[in-house]
């Protein structure tokens, strides 16, 4: 398998590990830059508290053998070396627990004198008197480690003392490079560690995606049975769902392209085929028959009409769906449109002995008053076709200070509920089984959806199977937010 450096599964591996790498070597400059100074500290104050510790055992009335054993066994364990001289310059104590790294027998520099601590007693008094208490950082002769050189005189009741302390204010290279090694030998095991763990957690984190982009390329071939369901994180799981929900509308819009290239292929091949074979009869047969003549140029003109509203219709609804139609708003009566709507079909509805109803209230608007009453011819027309002869339809209009609704129920043949989501969907037809009609082109509820959401108007139908339908559309009453367009 080829390795794709610009992959997303390398990448959140390289994210992940570099992470991981940059806070291991952060820490270990961390350790690196603060082992010396924490060491410098700690050893400062160190000497100070073993300082302290020496004067009060020297302050007591009667120092012990076993005060001496003890204040040993702290400049043992405290690794330094140490001297008490008494007001004559005799030493009274003396440890040594850092061998020749002691500066104590060698040239110092001490409150701005050079000597010898060991041989220059005196000197060593007399600085102490003048300043009391001395702390200097000198360098080793031995190594590159910089040194404490301490002193301080201590006061008692009989006489005072003169302590002197040097110490190492770094630690031996053995020890650091010792630490070092153990740490650079440790991270090394957690740098493996992060590795894998990077690699697991970028594979968890890809393999769902790698496996959703393997069915979307299915998918884009026209296979739409795939599952982009995964077990994975919430967003990814998401994502996935809502792969799933598009691919069932992809399917369901492929179907709907199909059916509607071969209703309109019958749509418009059927009139054509009878245009011409009326127009040959003409010209064969019943061109001297003036009657018979008549009869087929009507039944060619008609064809002609229905023709040219599938065009109009479908000129109409790419317009609305582009969003390139210009609505001409202004201030009209609903009650009216739907009242010279109803005369537009009164002949529609004598011919399936309908009764129509209507109880309308009176509900000025501002909309598109020829794109509305469109609606509401739509609206009527579609109750005529699925209702019964002999049966009813109702058209109400109800207003309030903010909202017109129209309603309009017939008590026909009503409308299967798996069906409901789809008829708005242009050429989509309740029965499969096709049937043309030269009074409908299949795109009049397309039309009204297109008409209604340019108005920003809350529409739908309530419709139960055997028991009728009714549509119907609300439109705001608040002229601000009609703009003209």
């Amino acid at each position: 398998m080829k390795f794709d450096f610009k992959g997303i599964r390398f990448n959140v591996w390289l994210y992940f590990f570099g992470m991981s790498a940059t806070i291991l070597v952060m820490l270990g400059l961390l350790l690196v830059l603060l082992i010396k100074p924490y060491y410098r500290s700690n050893r400062i104050d160190v000497i100070n508290n073993m300082s302290m510790t020496i004067e009060s055992t020297i302050l007591k009335d009667n120092v012990s053998a076993k005060d001496i054993e003890s204040t040993s066994k702290l400049a043992i364990g405290n690794n330094v070396c140490a001297l008490i001289f008494n007001e004559n310059g005799n030493i009274v104590y003396e440890s040594d627990a850092i061998g020749q790294m002691c500066l104590l027998d060698d040239e110092v520099s001490f409150g701005g004198i050079e000597l010898v601590v060991l041989d220059d007693a005196n000197l060593v008094i007399d600085v102490l008197k003048k300043n009391t208490t001395i702390s200097e950082t000198v360098p080793s002769n031995l190594t590159d480690v910089d040194m404490l050189l301490y002193g301080k005189m201590i006061r008692t009741k009989m006489a005072n003392y003169y302590l002197v302390i040097n110490t190492a204010l770094e630690p031996a290279e053995s020890f650091v490079d010792y630490f070092l090694g153990r740490f650079f030998f440790l991270s090394f095991g957690v740098a493996l560690f992060a590795f894998f763990m990077a690699l697991i957690f970028s594979m968890r984190i890809t393999s769902p995606i790698i496996k959703m982009k393997k069915e979307t390329n299915k998918l884009a071939t026209g296979a739409y049975d795939v599952d982009f369901n995964v077990d994975s994180f919430t967003e990814i799981n998401e994502l996935a769902s809502s792969l799933d929900v598009a691919t069932k509308q992809l399917s369901k819009v492929d179907e709907l392209r199909k059916e509607l290239i071969a209703n309109m292929s019958h749509d418009i091949k059927t009139p054509l085929t009878m245009i011409k074979a009326y127009a040959e009869m003409i010209r064969d047969i019943t061109g001297d028959d003036a009657e018979m003549r008549n009869d087929n140029l009507d039944v060619i003109l008609k064809e002609t009409d229905y023709l040219n509203r599938l065009v109009t219709d479908m000129a109409e609804l790419s317009k609305l769906q582009s969003g390139n139609i210009e609505l001409t708003k202004s201030n009209f009566d609903l009650k009216n449109s739907v009242e010279e709507v109803s005369e537009l079909l009164e002949n529609a509805l004598r011919d399936k002995n309908l009764d129509l109803k209507l109880d309308l209230m009176e509900a000025v608007i501002y909309a598109d008053e020829i794109k509305i009453s469109q609606v509401i011819y739509n609206y009527l027309s579609n109750a005529i076709k699925h209702s019964y002869e002999n049966g009813i339809i109702e058209i109400s209009i109800r207003a309030d200070e903010n909202m017109a609704r129209l309603e309009v129920k017939d008590h026909g043949e009503g409308i299967k509920e798996e069906a409901l989501p789809y008829i708005w969907d242009r050429y989509y037809k309740i029965d499969k089984g096709f049937n043309r009609s030269l009074n409908s082109t299949g795109l009049g509820l397309s039309i009204v959806k297109g008409i209604l959401e340019r108005h920003d108007a809350k529409y739908g139908v309530i419709s139960k199977e055997g028991a009728g339908s009714t549509f119907f559309f609300e439109l705001s009453r608040d002229y601000e937010d009609y703009d003209d367009e």
